[in-house]
């Protein structure tokens, strides 16, 4: 049962994909991951608010394909264990702005918040950027390969 629900929820997440798409991102699609400077602020930022969740080391919560007992989902990992890199940019950038549950909708809920309130574009994109900095190499070069498919 449990599996349907994880299954019902990746769906849901997939069928926001129209409206994710129709959002667009205030400064364009690709991520600062090679700049040090924009890395090390993002590095900062997701140590400050997204780190308690994610891990200080992007590990994520332990068992988190698993849904807990409140029924909502554990923190996935942002390295190359997780699924964050399966996720164009813009997707990625368009959920954390605005949260998992409300990108989701139809009462999906998530223990994600949307940080748009709290972090401009240029701080969210500066996380993102930190995390993709992290992936080994070839991983980058799929979410490269991903992005530009997405165009």
């Amino acid at each position: 049962m449990l599996r349907w629900a994880t299954l019902a929820g990746v769906a849901a997440l997939v069928a926001a994909g129209g409206w994710i798409w129709s959002q667009g991102t205030a400064e364009g699609g690709r991520l600062p991951y090679d700049d040090a400077d924009a890395v090390a602020r993002g590095a900062a930022l997701y140590e400050e608010y997204c780190a308690s969740c994610h891990g200080a080391d992007l590990e994520g919560e332990p068992d988190w394909r698993t849904r807990l007992p409140s029924g909502l989902m554990p923190a996935p990992p942002h390295n190359e264990t997780g699924h964050t890199w399966h996720h164009p940019t813009e997707q990625l950038f368009l959920l954390t702005k605005h949260g998992v549950a409300e990108m989701v909708g139809g009462g999906y809920e998530s223990a994600m918040p949307g940080f748009g309130d709290v972090l401009s574009d240029q701080q969210i994109r500066e996380v993102l950027a930190f995390i993709k900095s992290t992936w080994p190499a070839e991983v980058i070069r799929r979410h490269d390969q991903m992005n530009e498919a997405a165009r």
